[in-house]
């Protein structure tokens, strides 16, 4: 009896699930029809209205079905998505919802997605449509849909979101894409901010008022310049308030307005400033006592400003007010270690805690691309996810993801992505989305890239080498760049470029995934100049000329560049004509012939550390250093060159030849003088050229200076050659920063 009651029940059990399927999920749309319409309030927002047409054209994209948005109304009697401030909100969820937060949760049959503040609702449909309907938008191409003829979701839900974060971009060309920032909840600083970043000469520009107010500017060394604004000038402080009523009347939406300090050195030193800087330990005191002010004047809005370069530091005790917030930036440190455990992020971790203590109201930015080149090789994504999760763990509330900006750079979209998910969830599982996100993007390539991407990230943390924003891709620094494993991620790349073969929209991708390494080995090419793997190869008779197909290979690399959306290989760098044309330069001047090419060269003075280029043989390496410091360019931080060629005998010799950088921009200078002398002995040498004189006058345009020997008569004979190179004794005053020395740079010595 109790058997045949225990087989009853179970029957009833079945009988009842399979009846209600109703309770086990909501059909939306099946065979080309719904019982489902989309209601929105009565007196609709425009982006209630958006959000309603977003969901219905994704449920007619799947399906084909087209819902209906109807107003709601208090007697409805078919099944719902209620989207906005709803009837069906206010009893399901009648507390008031935190800014940009979303919920989205079932009622039965009905579905309910409201949101806070802002674009929470819009969050929250992108939400679902991700997370129910299973579509993606991963980049700024289109989203990727499955076709169905039936839409099911889950009977029960409740899904409540909050961003992590109050602000959050990341900076890239898909942030261009409107979608892609709602899908991914991130923001822009255009959307956001009235007045972005370094501002001070927006406020008081110098081209308007330095003529004739010079004490409006930072007194350095005991001389006014417009290198910063002097804090505590009254007319400065009625200047900038004055401005920002004009702006914030124009721009009344903006919630944030930036008071920051100028992309340069030489804050101000005049007596009132000092003393609140000494009094605070830092030139962030008189910085803070004057946006302090600023923010008073305007209770309502938000007030930013950069702990940045000689502001970094945190005053002693004087706290930010309510409504400023302090944007703090990581720049110093290097990327191969989280910032948890990397050495050069100690002075970032103090500054975080030191502000912390002070205000609440922190963001970071922060830096996960290279900047000197925007197609290197650049292997931090292990870095992504603990960096972020630093910045929540400490209060950070804000950060600013810098990338390349508006210039494709080496998996823009890959780390696009990545990081637009850490800042919506920290604890986001990196190693899947990344699989995922290369299967969606790459198809069948997937796999070799995954291969390509891990290979590179071992092989950088095996060669213990720093991973700098302001590196460069040259073997020599880079171990894990070096020819013979290029070879191999040419391998894996030529192996994910065969499995997408006819896939015309796929190639274009692993085309532009291959960039970075064909920009590697050219950029390695004007390294090694003459030599193993560089631009040019000797013939038989003694004879150089440009490799085979090389010029080719920077033809075709160009135009990939365009075709993927590459306007700058650099932060404020040369575009791909440009760099096209620096090529074309290359191969038309050769290789200089010197008897100095390959001698011994010895140093009285170490060359930079920092810039090992090929060590004292740079200068006799036979290839000149083009426009970049750190290639071919031997550099002396704060002490002379004083360099010794031995041509190994006696020789006889026209001229000498010698190319500096002036690069201001780099704190890289002229020297203030040069001698050029020679010898038979080693030990008596007589003059051939004293060159004084050189003006270092103020500009940050980089150019190439040429300085020759002054020509003889007649060749002399000479077996040593000595160059002397004083650097300047300090940084001019239109270029001072605080601990740094000028540097002299020397790309070759050339002897005819």
């Amino acid at each position: 009896m109790r058997k045949h009651g225990l087989y009853g029940l179970l029957f009833v059990l079945i009988t009842l699930t399979a009846c209600n399927g109703s309770a086990q999920e909501i059909i939306l749309a099946s065979n080309n029809s719904s019982d489902y319409k989309i209601a929105i309030p009565p007196d609709a927002s425009k982006l209630e209205q958006r959000a309603a047409l977003v969901f219905q054209t994704y449920i007619r994209r799947i399906s084909g079905v087209s819902l209906p948005i109807v107003h709601d109304e208090k007697s409805i009697n078919f099944p719902a998505i209620y989207i906005g401030h709803t009837s069906k909100e206010s009893k399901v969820h009648p507390q008031k919802m935190s800014p940009e937060s979303s919920l989205v949760l079932t009622d039965g049959k009905d579905i309910v997605i409201c949101g806070g503040s802002g674009k929470g609702l819009i969050y929250g449909v992108y939400g679902f449509i991700e997370k129910y309907l299973h579509c993606k938008k991963i980049s700024n191409d289109s989203a990727i849909i499955i076709p169905s003829k039936q839409i099911s979701i889950p009977g029960h839900i409740r899904d409540e979101r909050k961003p992590q974060f109050i602000y959050r971009e990341v900076y890239y060309p898909a942030s261009h894409d409107a979608e892609y920032l709602e899908w991914s909840e991130l923001q822009q600083f255009e959307d956001l901010w009235g007045l972005w970043g370094h501002s001070y000469n927006k406020l008081v520009p110098a081209q308007t008022y330095f003529r004739s107010h010079p004490e409006y500017y930072a007194l350095v060394k005991g001389r006014r310049q417009p290198s910063q604004l002097c804090l505590a000038n009254e007319a400065v402080f009625k200047i900038v308030v004055d401005d920002l009523k004009k702006r914030m009347a124009q721009n009344p939406d903006a919630i944030y307005w930036s008071v920051s300090p100028n992309d340069d050195i030489g804050y101000c030193e005049c007596d009132k400033c000092k003393a609140i800087n000494d009094a605070q330990g830092s030139p962030s005191g008189s910085l803070m006592q004057f946006v302090n002010r600023v923010a008073i004047a305007f209770p309502y809005k938000m007030i930013t400003t950069l702990a940045y370069g000689y502001t970094h530091r945190a005053p002693k005790n004087l706290k930010p007010a309510d409504n400023v917030y302090i944007f703090l930036s990581d720049i110093d440190a290097y990327r191969d270690k989280p910032l948890t455990d990397e050495g050069s992020a100690a002075a970032f971790r103090n500054d975080l805690k030191a502000w912390g203590a002070l205000t609440p109201n922190l963001f970071v930015w922060d830096y996960i691309t290279q900047f000197t080149n925007y197609l290197a090789p650049f292997p931090n994504l292990l870095t992504l996810q603990p960096n972020m999760q630093f910045f929540k763990d400490n209060g950070v509330k804000g950060v600013f993801e810098q990338g390349s900006g508006d210039t494709y750079s080496e998996w823009a979209e890959l780390r696009s992505y990545v990081t637009a998910k850490l800042l919506a969830d920290d604890k986001a599982d990196v190693k899947q989305l990344t699989a995922a996100f290369l299967k969606d993007y790459y198809g069948n390539a997937a796999p070799y890239l995954q291969q390509y991407i891990d290979l590179v990230q071992e092989k950088m943390i095996t060669s213990h080498r720093k991973l700098d924003i302001y590196g460069n891709p040259v073997n020599e620094w880079n171990a894990y760049l070096s020819p013979e494993l290029l070879d191999q991620y040419s391998t894996l790349l030529d192996k994910a470029e065969a499995a997408v073969e006819g896939n015309t929209t796929l190639q274009d991708r692993v085309m532009r995934a291959r960039l970075p390494l064909e920009y590697t080995v050219l950029q390695q090419a004007r390294f090694y100049g003459i030599e193993k793997f560089g631009i040019f190869v000797k013939d038989k008779a003694g004879e150089w000329s440009v490799k085979p197909n090389l010029p080719q290979k920077v033809s075709r690399f160009v135009s990939n560049c365009k075709k993927a959306g590459v306007t700058e290989l650099s932060e404020a760098g040369i575009d791909p004509d440009k760099y096209q044309a620096e090529w074309d330069a290359i191969f038309k001047a050769g290789v200089t012939q010197t008897i100095a090419t390959g001698a011994a060269v010895t140093l009285q003075y170490p060359f930079s550390e920092d810039y090992p280029a090929k060590g004292n043989r740079t200068l006799v390496d036979g290839t000149p250093g083009y426009n970049d410091f750190s290639y071919n360019w031997l550099c002396f931080y704060g002490v002379p060159m004083v360099a010794t060629i031995d041509l190994g005998k006696q020789q006889s010799i026209s001229r000498i030849i010698l190319h500096f950088l002036d690069d201001p921009r780099h704190w890289i200078f002229l020297p203030e003088k040069i001698k050029i002398e020679i010898s038979a002995d080693g030990v008596n040498y007589h003059s051939i050229g004293d060159i004084n004189n050189l003006t270092n006058d103020e500009h940050y345009e980089l150019s190439i200076k040429e300085y020759t020997s002054h020509p003889t008569n007649k060749p002399e004979l000479g077996r040593y050659i000595k160059v002397t190179a004083n650097n300047l004794a300090t940084l001019p005053l239109w270029r001072t920063r605080e601990n740094k020395k000028p540097m002299i740079a020397c790309d070759e010595i050339y002897v005819q």
